[in-house]
């Protein structure tokens, strides 16, 4: 029987139609496509592969969204830089010594130190390698004149530069020191086991230590502290003092002089950096030029 598309239908005939093959195999791959789409997300990697393949027929919204991109990673990285920052001038501010700046400061990083907190870092290495480092007396007019307005510090590859900057922003002094310079000092590579025959450049220049003070004491007295920087790095050495060699050529001015030291643990080399003009004068009196 045929049914006019003006005619009603019966109920009859319309549960017929709802649950036809057609509507049923429709719904069904309908719940199938949401529950995948759900579970494996499909269609948001379909959708954003076919974007990414068009993205350069679309020139203005690529551009939109490379900005956009562009602006997130600057904000980040602005971000970073700030905390960076604020660590490394807050660890520099804590630091006790001149190698904890340096192993936190990288290469084009800078922070400001206070006179007084330069003081204490000075402090804290031995005094003959202090005074190489910067001379007392220039250490008092920079830190206690009124030249120096600020201390600039500056992290290079292999340590640190510090520069003393008046109010007019004018360097007046600088210094530079390696990591290699104070991981000596620290691990007191100044001092080593065995004896000055040990060392080639003592060659020729080794000396009785009676005969050694001798010739000092014929010193001036004001050449003396030049010659013994550091009294108390000799004085808290365990064991007596043998023999003092002379190194056989200068660097920057200093000359070293080896203190060989015997105790029960071993002999070992104390080394001292004395000034070039003073051992000079000291080299003569030993070789007999002066009675």
């Amino acid at each position: 029987m045929t049914i006019e598309w003006y005619e009603s239908v019966g109920i009859r005939e319309r549960l017929k139609r709802t649950v036809s093959f057609l509507n049923i195999s429709v719904m069904i791959l309908s719940v199938m496509l949401i529950f995948s789409e759900y579970r494996f997300g499909w269609g948001e990697q379909v959708l954003g592969r076919f974007l990414a393949a068009i993205n350069q027929t679309r020139p203005e919204k690529g551009a939109v969204w490379e900005l956009g991109r562009d602006t997130l990673t600057a904000h980040e990285t602005v971000s970073q830089l700030i905390d960076r920052k604020s660590d490394t001038k807050a660890f520099a501010h804590r630091a006790d010594s001149f190698s904890g700046i340096v192993h936190h400061l990288l290469p084009g990083e800078w922070v400001t130190l206070d006179k007084s907190h330069f003081k204490d870092l000075y402090r804290t290495l031995p005094l003959t390698h202090a005074r190489q480092i910067l001379e007392p007396a220039r250490l008092i007019w920079l830190l206690n004149g009124d030249v120096t307005d600020r201390i600039f510090c500056e992290g290079l590859k292999n340590g640190i530069k510090i520069y003393f900057i008046t109010t007019e922003n004018r360097v007046i002094h600088q210094i530079e020191l390696t990591q290699d310079t104070l991981t000596a000092i620290t691990e007191k590579k100044y001092l080593k086991h065995g004896t000055l025959e040990s060392f080639d450049e003592f060659s020729g220049r080794i000396y009785p230590v009676n005969r050694f003070f001798d010739a000092v004491f014929k010193l001036p007295p004001e050449m003396i502290p030049d010659l013994l920087p550091d009294t108390g790095l000799l004085l808290d050495q365990e064991g007596v003092i043998s023999r003092v060699g002379i190194w056989n050529e200068a660097q920057d001015g200093f000359i070293r002089l080896g203190f060989e030291f015997r105790h029960l643990n071993g002999v070992r080399v104390l080394f001292v950096n004395a000034r070039e003009w003073t051992v000079w004068q000291l080299g003569l009196i030993l070789k007999g030029a002066h009675s």
